[in-house]
């Protein structure tokens, strides 16, 4: 008597389908060549991405190597079915920590995770990463797509990303930072990639739909305008730090102001800011009436309006260089000594 035949398991049955990853490989590659930059060796589908610091420059170069994710503004994009700026938020929250350092960025990996690859969608994420590298001058030299039934679901999934930049040694920031420097607020483009969990508990408290109409902006449904992609400040500051203007610079992300300017200082050194000498954008006001949400929380968990904080002994030069830029910039206080490391006179206006 012969034993029954076990039905055949096969890993598509299982819930993972190579051939979908071989398939938004071949997707993104046009859009991974476009962000080539002297440096890159090779293309996508090797074991690992090449470059060559020589072919890009550099003579004594330091490494200079960072690591972040979206967080739950994916989960915004996912439920409003909105893929395609997320990979630029991806590209931003790493390549502008980067630049604060005194870095140019190279390049840049991108990982993505999901219980069910649809291939589309991912296309539409891995687009966004090449503009938003494209944008930087930085190539998008590779990555991972990983597919893992039961660990997400139906729908979701994760992105992180990972970027290297170089510095000349004698180039690297902060350098120099002294009582007196002048701080001037480049502005950010909404909320960017920090305090979405907080976001999504306040939009479920408004009673809005992700299609509903923006309050705070007439025209944009309220996704749209929460989705508005983390602003890329790396050629800004980069022009900057060429031209010697910068003492040093502060990535505002999760920790807002009073959680980021102080990395950047040296220890006996803090800052001085006045409340009231830069535009409170309306997503910010809504947030914060909306959620009835104190005033210090506000600052501790969003950027409420500035992206990013350059340290400098010439603000003259700093904003008449960004006006001729066609940016903008707002002196918003001075480095100080014998005091706290942060000090924020008067308070920010988030009443609508």
């Amino acid at each position: 008597m012969t034993d029954p035949i076990s039905p055949s398991a096969s890993y598509r049955d299982s819930g993972v389908d190579i051939e979908a990853g071989d398939a938004l490989v071949e997707a993104i590659k046009p859009a991974a060549k476009s962000t080539d930059r002297p440096g890159t060796m090779g293309g996508l589908g090797g074991f690992g991405a090449l470059f060559d610091l020589k072919a890009a420059g550099f003579t004594d170069p330091i490494l200079v190597s960072c690591t972040d994710g979206v967080g739950t503004k994916l989960m915004v994009a996912i439920e409003s079915g909105q893929h395609d700026t997320v990979g630029v938020d991806l590209v931003a929250m790493c390549v502008n920590d980067l630049v604060v350092q005194g870095a140019q960025p190279l390049f840049f990996l991108d990982y993505l995770a999901t219980g069910k690859l649809a291939v589309e969608d991912a296309a539409r994420v891995v687009k966004g990463i090449a503009q938003a590298c494209r944008d930087t001058d930085c190539a998008l030299v590779g990555g991972e797509t990983a597919e893992m039934p039961g660990m997400y679901d139906s729908g979701h999934y994760d992105l992180a990303g990972f970027s290297v930049g170089a510095a000349e040694r004698s180039a690297l920031l902060p350098a120099g930072i002294t009582e007196g420097d002048t701080l001037i607020a480049l502005p950010s483009t909404g909320v960017h990639s920090n305090g979405y969990s907080l976001v999504r508990s306040i939009k479920a408290m408004s009673g809005l739909q992700w299609n509903s109409e923006a309050p705070f902006e007439p025209g944009s449904t309220l996704a749209e305008a929460l989705l508005r992609p983390t602003a890329l400040y790396v050629r800004t500051v980069m022009a900057l730090h060429h031209a010697g203007l910068l003492h040093g610079c502060a990535h505002i992300t999760g920790g807002g102001l009073p959680g980021n300017l102080p990395r950047v200082l040296p220890e006996d050194l803090g800052v001085q800011i006045e409340a009231d000498t830069w535009p409170v954008p309306p997503v910010f006001r809504w947030l914060a009436t909306t959620g009835n949400v104190a005033h210090d929380e506000m600052l501790k968990v969003f950027n409420c309006g500035i992206g990013m904080v350059l340290i400098t002994p010439e603000p003259e030069k700093v904003l008449a260089m960004l006006e001729a830029r066609g940016e903008k910039g707002y002196r918003i206080g001075d480095v100080t000594a014998n005091g706290p490391r942060y000090a924020l006179d008067g308070q920010v206006d988030f009443a609508l």
